[in-house]
């Protein structure tokens, strides 16, 4: 685990590389879709936290929305907007749905509503060693999921992030302005889809950026206690600009109440032997 270039964030915590040995484990080859969460909620009833705080974090250049739903700005990093009726269902605001997203990956879901859907499935979040295992996908030191160039050998784009000038000129290069479908570049070595780029991933973790600095070299599961769980692979928002997260050893965190218009999550579960193929898990 950890990066091996040395070009990480050191608020990050990205580094030491150390070895690590994980438990045989099944993991969905691609992120939990709108489809997928929607049979959730139809099941179950269950709420989302965006949907009973009434806001979630958008990007503003995909906001639909009255101009009266914007009711905030963040900070620092003022190209994300809090908007009054962003949720799972209406992405970009109450002007929004999800028509022609049914294969896209869910967003605008909170740590605790993917752990809601993992309890209804009888699976869980994937620990950030297992997430990042998988993700390597058989190579080792690498800084893609693919290898060490971020582009195909033909020039070809190998994963959703931006493009352009961040945050005001997304070109769309690689043919998607917000998420693509599921699986709309191809798998890793593993077989699984997206593990850069498209919608980052939460994982099971409390996020220190000391934890490598302690983790037991088997199954680590992250501290014991912390006020943010761990994020990985990226989104259609990174770029080398400003967000150099879609290296496969790259790492952030978000509270676990929070959600917002780039990020979801993927499941896994413990299995007895060596992972077998099914369904949508490797």
């Amino acid at each position: 685990m950890g990066d091996a270039f040395d070009e990480g964030y050191r608020q990050d915590g990205e580094r030491p590389v150390h070895a690590v040995r994980v438990g045989p484990f099944s993991i969905d080859i691609h992120q939990v879709t709108n489809a997928q969460f929607d049979r959730f909620v139809a099941a179950t009833g269950y709420v989302t936290e965006a949907e009973r705080y009434g806001t979630s974090a958008a990007f503003h250049v995909l906001v639909r929305a009255d101009p009266a739903d914007v009711v905030g700005r963040a900070g620092t990093a003022r190209w994300w907007v809090e908007v009054r009726g962003a949720v799972w269902s209406r992405p970009f605001g109450r002007h929004s749905d999800l028509a022609g997203l049914a294969d896209h990956p869910v967003v605008h879901v909170s740590w605790n509503d993917a752990t809601a859907y993992c309890q209804w499935t009888g699976r869980r979040l994937p620990t950030e060693a297992e997430w990042e295992y998988a993700a390597r996908g058989g190579l080792d030191a690498k800084r893609y999921p693919w290898g060490d160039s971020l582009h195909g050998s033909g020039g070809e784009h190998l994963c959703n992030i931006w493009q352009g000038t961040f945050p005001s000129t997304n070109t769309a290069d690689d043919g998607f302005v917000a998420t693509a479908p599921v699986g709309s570049f191809a798998p890793n070595g593993f077989g699984l889809f997206d593990v850069a780029g498209n919608a980052w991933d939460w994982c099971a973790d409390w996020f220190s950026p000391h934890a490598y600095r302690t983790a037991p070299g088997h199954d680590p599961t992250g501290p014991a206690v912390g006020a943010a769980k761990v994020m990985r692979g990226g989104s259609y928002l990174c770029h080398e600009s400003y967000c150099n997260r879609y290296r496969v050893a790259a790492r952030t965190s978000n509270t676990p109440n929070s959600s917002s218009g780039n990020c979801g999550f993927r499941t896994v579960a413990v299995v007895d032997g060596a992972p077998t193929r099914r369904g949508d898990d490797l």
